[in-house]
């Protein structure tokens, strides 16, 4: 077990996003992402060109009266070998209801389709129950975000649920090294 209570071979522990993005948590709520006819498994591919669109986003709980917050992020921006802009804000969608989607919430920062230019890049989404429906301002800035400070900001504490994917440049060939 990881601290948190995640086991060692669970995927976000395995393709280091606890730790890159966020601190161990427990999973609380269902959360499903699919592009087009694919959904969204921790660990797998997908290509610039299958990505370009917003996902469709279910997200679970208890009832309309919870509301939660959708973060996605590149951790591996620019490249993984040299992450200096880690992470880079791809999407920040806020209010969403609890049973509902992503198009019933408040999209702070709009989709931007992940582009990867070097190296094979993890796209994490990670969802956040909130305390109530609450104003959460843009950042200045897609990069060197922080999901760690933006949660601390809005008293979001640890995610309630998260899943990734691997995307290189369209032309790209090979496996994540870790």
């Amino acid at each position: 077990m990881v601290g948190g209570g995640m086991p060692r071979g669970d995927p976000l522990v395995v393709g280091r996003v606890i730790g890159d993005v966020v601190d161990p948590f427990v999973r609380r709520v269902s959360l499903r992402v699919g592009y087009a006819s694919r959904d969204v498994a921790n660990g797998c591919e997908l290509r610039p060109s299958a990505i370009a669109d917003p996902p469709r986003v279910e997200v679970g709980g208890p009832d309309m009266r919870t509301f939660y917050t959708l973060v996605m992020v590149d951790p591996d921006a620019p490249s993984p070998s040299d992450p200096s802009l880690r992470e880079y804000l791809h999407w920040l969608v806020t209010d969403i209801p609890a049973t509902t989607g992503v198009s019933f919430g408040t999209e702070v920062v709009c989709y931007e389709s992940p582009r990867p230019v070097l190296g094979i890049h993890r796209l994490v989404f990670l969802l956040f129950q909130q305390l109530g429906r609450q104003t959460v301002y843009a950042p200045g800035w897609r990069q060197n975000f922080s999901t760690r400070d933006f949660a601390e900001l809005y008293n979001l504490g640890l995610p309630v649920a998260a899943v990734y994917f691997n995307c290189q440049r369209e032309s790209g060939t090979g496996g994540r090294r870790m």
